[in-house]
């Protein structure tokens, strides 16, 4: 989104001081940015929760995969692994959903409310840029008049002129000044809006992990009977593996 001015033959007259212009421009260039950065936002929150749902549901359909394996009808204590492991994925993803539920409310939709204030802002400022066209096209017209000589018609033109620029020029001052007066407060406000929604995503995030803890804590504490190291299991995995290697089926010709 950006804002380009019409084209059109310029008065004579300054009609909008310079600092005035560049004071809007930065207020407004300002917006454009947070209205980019908005979008940007709310795409990558939905990408993110999109994410985290297909995480914990691929963890729960792997669970289930592990559990209906036939090992399981053999191996008792395979079976007690897998169960402990598939009640831990199903309650990770319960309140993985939850998690995401709230960041929803919280975060998601606040946002996409957020962005939907944007097109008014963008339809004030067209209202304001067209009115100023207006105001310089009459303020030409009525410069036109002033050069010509003061013959009676001309006056009566020149008079017509200035008050058909009248109401035109009030409309865009006001205008003018109630963006000027409001964009920098709009900008402004996006902190005090925001700020609950990302104390509650941190909240979100921190209950969630806390329940995590404890869920694959306890997980640890039911299938890790033997109390290895990581380096002891990777010890342990290479010499099954090995020991499968030696198999004549599976040897190298």
């Amino acid at each position: 989104m950006s804002w380009i001015p019409f084209k059109i033959g310029q008065p004579k007259k300054q009609i909008v001081s310079k600092t005035v212009e560049r004071d809007f421009e930065r207020e407004y260039d300002k917006l454009q940015k947070l209205e980019d950065q908005t979008k940007k936002l709310h795409k990558d929150m939905k990408k993110s929760t999109e994410a985290d749902l297909a995480m914990s549901k691929a963890a729960v359909k792997i669970s289930a995969d592990l559990l209906s394996n036939p090992l399981c009808e053999q191996d008792q204590a395979f079976l007690e692994s897998m169960t402990a492991l598939d009640t831990a994925m199903r309650r990770m993803d319960a309140f993985n959903q939850e998690k995401v539920n709230q960041i929803q409310k919280t975060v998601i939709d606040p946002l996409k409310k957020y962005g939907g204030v944007f097109p008014s802002l963008n339809m004030a400022v067209k209202r304001r840029e067209q009115a100023l066209q207006d105001y310089k096209r009459l303020q030409s017209k009525v410069e036109k008049y002033e050069e010509k000589e003061k013959t009676g018609p001309v006056m009566v033109k020149l008079h017509q002129a200035r008050e058909e620029l009248r109401p035109v020029r009030e409309d865009f001052e006001a205008k003018n000044k109630q963006l000027l007066d409001e964009m920098p407060k709009f900008y402004h406000s996006r902190i005090d809006y925001f700020q609950p929604s990302f104390e509650a995503l941190i909240r979100a995030q921190v209950v969630y992990f806390t329940e995590m803890y404890k869920i694959f804590s306890e997980l640890t504490d039911q299938i890790d009977q033997a109390g290895l190291t990581d380096e002891q299991r990777e010890r342990e995995t290479e010499a099954k593996l090995s020991e499968l290697r030696a198999l004549s089926i599976v040897a190298d010709d």
